[in-house]
């Protein structure tokens, strides 16, 4: 069940209860000042809302830690008012409105193994992978002679997203794209 945990003892990724709300832990930074008590800087995300705060807790604080279910899914397809997800093991579907996902609907393609975590049997939001393999189905051709240094173009991958790649990235080459900030990672 949830227990108390120091704020000194929080982990990225760990969910915990804050001013009465679930909160998934983003980073945290340690800060010890030459007077005064220690305390600590947390970025976390609230999972109702998905909002980012900020927020300096004393060091002494304590916060209760939230049981989170963790079950790695396969994303389907959507349904038009819903996304299916596929459990590999018990091959159960279940459907996700749009809402829930936030913005992980803009990395979802056909078959991609994701981490749904429930908490009280409710979603309260997705992992995805922190790189997914993309086909590129739309770009432009580089022009001879471009050699201007990190110059890139837009490029349309096989699931809509468009991301900016090198000049050198062409029509049907598969490149990996970080799910962190959205960008052109590698070729795969």
């Amino acid at each position: 069940m949830n227990g108390l945990v120091n704020i000194n003892d929080i982990k990225t990724g760990m969910t915990i209860f804050y001013d009465n709300k679930l909160y998934q832990v983003q980073s945290f930074q340690h800060v010890k000042p030459g007077k005064g008590a220690a305390f600590m800087k947390v970025k976390m995300r609230n999972l109702k809302t998905g909002t980012i705060i900020e927020e300096t807790i004393n060091s002494s604080v304590k916060v209760e830690k939230a049981h989170v279910d963790k079950k790695k899914m396969v994303y389907l397809y959507n349904s038009g008012n819903a996304y299916v997800f596929m459990d590999n093991e018990t091959y159960e579907q279940i459907e996700i409105e749009p809402d829930k996902l936030g913005d992980s609907l803009k990395y979802l393609k056909e078959n991609l193994e994701v981490q749904l975590d429930f908490y009280e049997g409710e979603i309260i939001g997705v992992t995805l992978p922190e790189k997914i393999e993309y086909e590129i189905v739309d770009t432009t051709e580089a022009v001879k002679g471009n050699t201007t240094t990190n110059a890139q173009k837009d490029a349309t991958l096989d699931n809509g997203l468009v991301v900016k790649v090198p000049l050198f990235i062409s029509l049907g080459e598969k490149i990996l794209v970080s799910t962190i900030d959205g960008k052109y990672s590698s070729r795969a």
